[in-house]
């Protein structure tokens, strides 16, 4: 992530490595990978549209490391949901 690293920690709160040809690989330890492809970057060299994404998943189903309950028990129960 560059010149990002502390602020990803602190948005994103996944471990993650960007490239520069606009690919973002992110972890949600014990859970699953997430891989983005999406060429425009930033001046820091991150994936403009992959930092949104990865921001949206983790907000959006409780990924972020350093909240309290951290373990991905959102995304467990959404592929719990899907499987019944």
């Amino acid at each position: 992530m560059y010149d990002y690293a502390g602020e990803w920690a602190s948005r994103v709160g996944l471990p993650a490595k960007s490239g520069v040809g606009g690919g973002i690989c992110a972890v949600v330890p014990g859970r699953c990978g997430i891989g983005i492809f999406s060429p425009p970057i930033d001046a820091r060299g991150n994936s403009v549209r992959g930092i949104k994404v990865c921001e949206e998943l983790s907000e959006r189903f409780g990924l972020h490391a350093f909240e309290s309950g951290f373990a991905g028990q959102a995304l467990e129960e959404q592929f719990r949901l899907r499987k019944r």
